[in-house]
């Protein structure tokens, strides 16, 4: 779809006439910088606009509020870009935009980090409904919305002429009305849109380290970036320790962990195509060789951690860090559900002095809940637990003030007696 030309209302701003209509106290919300308008804020009211359509929301007194794109399809009703009047939502602003991310990362992200980071965060950078990852030579963009189909050519074109990629892939994340739990309505394998394809499996780096990632794959390349300050924690510590990974996915803890002198890791994931690429992650670091100190074991995580316990089998780091929605004992297992049974299994399998890593990446479990997840999962292990060490989104990660949401992701370090 390409993007509409200078007539189209993308480029024309009608303040007032045919705007939203919204409370104060949303109003509010919305001029502090939170960048959505959700659908039952509306009222009940059915605007009368096309899904990406650019529209103006004004308060009760019909003073402007801001401008953003109309979405007829999910639970958010309109993404704000801007609450500035005189701004446009045209080819221009968005690369100006992309470029303000750029200077940021140039600014702000520590050199040496490696090739495979988020070039554009969405809220963060002033593009909502839209994230940009870097893997290489390529790029990959995940839109959030059919509603924003219509920026996508002005995307691409400054995401090109900026970063020089040998291909920009598209990653459609649709959600649907019915979709409020955060799964998505449309996630297929990723199309490419410019440029050249990339290979199958090719080789990036973080912090020194190299990791074989996919950018065609749906349910993710390989390695996520929103981690890497959790991953830089673990090497911090993991010298001389023992290394259980749960919900391994590709290890990238593990590598991190045995690169920095773990005795031996112990990775779990549900998928034998991901321990198939954990496997080469410690081939490409240079790991394997070092004997069988590095376990890849397929299953679920709450059974090997019974095992484990039953077979007095003790770590001295143990990192948790599952899916949103995954298998676990047969069944569903869910994050905002399930998160304190899992910490007390995992307490039953550490060694006096051990170290546990709890991450999560849902928004239903907020940091106050995981940290009460943990606590009580102490008291039904009967441990004694002390939070030492918090680490959420790298710099590549900015949040935009108002949208506390946009700190989604939690790292907490536990200390376990």
């Amino acid at each position: 779809m390409r993007a509409p030309n200078a007539k189209t209302s993308l480029n024309e701003p009608q303040i007032r006439r045919g705007a939203i209509r919204v409370t104060p106290e949303v109003a509010s919300h919305l001029r502090a910088g939170h960048p959505y308008l959700f659908r039952d804020a509306l009222g009940g009211k059915a605007p009368h606009h096309n899904s990406g359509d650019t529209v103006e929301v004004v308060d009760s007194s019909g003073e402007f509020v801001g401008r953003g794109i109309y979405d007829g399809e999910g639970v958010v009703a309109v993404r704000l870009y801007t609450c500035d009047p005189n701004e446009l939502i045209d080819a221009a602003e968005i690369r100006r935009r992309v470029e303000s991310a750029a200077r940021l990362r140039d600014r702000f992200r520590p050199q040496g980090e490696g090739n495979a980071y988020r070039l554009i965060h969405g809220e963060g950078d002033g593009l909502p409904g839209v994230t940009v990852d870097r893997y290489g030579d390529y790029l990959v963009a995940h839109l959030f919305s059919a509603s924003l189909e219509p920026l996508r050519d002005w995307l691409y074109d400054a995401l090109a002429d900026l970063n020089h990629p040998k291909g920009i892939y598209e990653q459609r994340r649709y959600r649907s009305l019915g979709a409020t739990g955060g799964s998505e309505s449309t996630r297929g394998p990723a199309t490419l849109e410019r440029g050249e394809a990339a290979p199958i499996e090719f080789e990036v780096s973080e912090n020194g380290l190299r990791f074989v990632v996919d950018v065609t794959a749906p349910l993710g390349t390989g390695l996520f970036a929103d981690l890497r300050e959790g991953r830089k924690l673990v090497s911090e510590v993991a010298g001389g320790r023992r290394l259980l990974n749960l919900f391994s996915y590709t290890a990238a803890f593990s590598v991190y962990a045995a690169k920095a002198g773990a005795l031996e890791t112990v990775s779990v994931d549900l998928a034998p195509r991901a321990q198939l690429r954990a496997r080469r992650n410690f081939e490409l670091n240079g790991l394997i060789a070092e004997g069988g100190a590095h376990e890849f074991l397929v299953g679920d995580a709450l059974k090997f951690l019974y095992r484990f316990a039953d077979r007095k089998r003790q770590f001295d780091l143990v990192v948790i860090d599952p899916p949103s929605f995954s298998q676990m004992r047969g069944k569903v297992f869910s994050a905002a559900k399930d998160y304190r049974e899992l910490v007390t299994a995992a307490f039953g399998v550490c060694a006096p002095g051990a170290l546990v890593a709890c991450a999560s990446n849902m928004l239903k479990l907020s940091a106050d809940d995981l940290d009460r997840a943990i606590g009580e999962a102490a008291y039904a292990a009967a441990k004694r637990v002390r939070i030492v060490e918090r680490r959420g989104l790298p710099a590549d990660f900015p949040v935009a003030p108002g949208y506390v949401e946009g700190h989604y992701l939690k790292f907490f370090l536990c200390a376990v007696e």
